[in-house]
């Protein structure tokens, strides 16, 4: 006799609390569905449901988003990078203690090649009438942020063909959860076709009814909540696939809830004490402005040079999203004004490069430009801001030196140079994305150090 099993995937929510209320009432409806038809439903989440952006998730470090996937009733989960690397390391080791669902993880250990207690390489799940569907969770390889968190992080493929090579004797389905991205999800299914299917996250993908490559079915349901997959798949008498499909529902669909929106205003402010205590009193507003030189937007930048030890620092204003008014100044006022899962880097630079960095920084396009993805969480890019680094201009703007801690610029010398971890991804600056000479500083966020630096102007010794 035949079995219908259903899969129910959500993945990268990242905090975005606004769709769960309906994502948790759907589960439980079509759970209890299923349990009314004799059909088996599976819930899983692929990786990033925590982002530390929201107040909830800051104020409680993560935990309250595993009491949110328990209460929908999740049932296995990986983790995704805003997991694994904007954590600190024990803050990750303890996030999963009081999880009612399996965290599956094959390629992360500590620095011993130990694996944690939390993290199980793969689970075998039996279904009531039999069905063994063996599950293996993997995670992006973001190796050196790993290591600085104290953390190892193995080569994905490696690690998959090793657990396959455990599984594919026992199990009569293999499903993969996989925060790697939907190229690493394509390759897996060329070159591992016994993978059934792959549900996938990371680079946010949307595959409305899936994709398949070969037998392989890839799934993605996008960001954010805007959707909530699902597998349906029918297993033979032999214990075979005959038949799977996937679909996406759009959580704008579902019907709104009575209470929803006090809900979400209530777990905005549920950021817990720790977002109330009063960080530092200040005896002035400190403005901020995306177009042009502003005091909060110079602090952060000394900040950057002085908590690096660097020789000189850039970042842009939209890094800040407000100022900060005169008078007590609370962790959840730091943490709303600079809500960015952003850490600052080193560069060592010599002079031939910094200055080609440097002016590339000086796009005019740049300032209004708006700003996707790599831990940013603003609106646009904003002005840059510079710390021992002055630019002598001529009157029709074109530079004609450069001078570092007021010395000028030289060719052969070495600099480093302390930037936010941003400038390090995709195409801002290539020089600097090619760079093996990076030092990520780690768990720190660009907020921490501009409170560091508060408390150390305003605060009297």
């Amino acid at each position: 006799m035949s079995e219908i099993i259903h899969l129910y995937h959500t993945n990268d929510l990242h905090s975005h609390f606004e769709n769960w209320p309906r994502i948790d009432k759907f589960l439980k409806e079509r759970r209890q569905l299923h349990q009314e038809t004799g059909e088996e439903a599976i819930i899983l989440d692929i990786g990033d449901h925590v982002d530390r952006w929201h107040p909830y998730t800051e104020g409680t470090l993560g935990k309250g988003n595993i009491e949110l996937l328990n209460e929908a009733g999740y049932q296995y989960v990986t983790i995704g990078n805003n997991e694994g690397i904007t954590l600190p390391h024990d803050a990750l080791d303890s996030l999963y203690d009081h999880a009612r669902f399996k965290v599956l993880a094959a390629n992360i250990y500590y620095g011993d090649n130990e694996r944690p207690e939390w993290a199980l390489p793969y689970w075998i799940h039996t279904t009531a009438k039999g069905t063994k569907i063996a599950m293996i969770g993997l995670t992006a390889f973001f190796q050196k942020f790993y290591s600085a968190m104290g953390w190892e992080i193995t080569e994905p493929f490696m690690e998959l063909k090793a657990q396959l090579e455990r599984v594919k004797t026992e199990a009569d389905v293999i499903i993969i959860l996989s925060h790697l991205g939907i190229h690493d999800d394509e390759r897996m299914a060329r070159d591992f076709p016994e993978i059934d299917i792959i549900l996938g996250a990371h680079t946010h993908h949307i595959l409305h009814q899936g994709k398949l490559i070969n037998d392989t079915l890839l799934c993605g349901a996008g960001k954010y909540g805007f959707f909530v997959g699902q597998v349906e798949m029918t297993v033979n008498q032999k214990k075979k696939i005959s038949q799977k499909r996937a679909i996406l529902y759009d959580t704008n669909d579902f019907w709104e809830l009575e209470n929803e929106r006090t809900w979400i205003e209530e777990i905005y402010q549920a950021g817990g004490e720790t977002l109330k205590q009063v960080a530092v009193d200040l005896p002035m507003a400190l403005d901020n402005d995306w177009f042009k030189r502003s005091p909060l937007t110079e602090i952060l930048g000394e900040a950057l040079r002085e908590w690096s030890q660097a020789d000189c620092s850039f970042l842009n204003a939209g890094l800040l999203l407000e100022g900060l008014p005169k008078g007590p100044v609370t962790k959840g006022d730091i943490h709303r004004i600079c809500p960015h899962p952003i850490n600052p880097c080193i560069v060592e630079v010599d002079g031939n490069e910094l200055k080609e960095i440097l002016m590339q920084s000086r796009n005019e396009e740049w300032p209004h430009i708006q700003v996707k993805g790599f831990g940013f969480r603003g609106k646009i890019m904003g002005v840059m801001h510079y710390d021992q680094i002055e630019f002598n201009e001529m009157e029709n703007g074109i530079v004609k030196g450069i001078l570092i801690k007021g010395e000028k610029l030289q060719a052969d010398k070495s600099y480093k140079l302390a930037i936010p971890d941003m400038f390090t991804f995709g195409h801002f600056f290539p020089s600097i994305h090619r760079s093996n000479r990076k030092e990520y500083l780690l768990p720190e966020f660009l907020r921490d150090i501009l409170l560091w630096k508060l408390k150390k102007i305003y605060t009297n010794p």
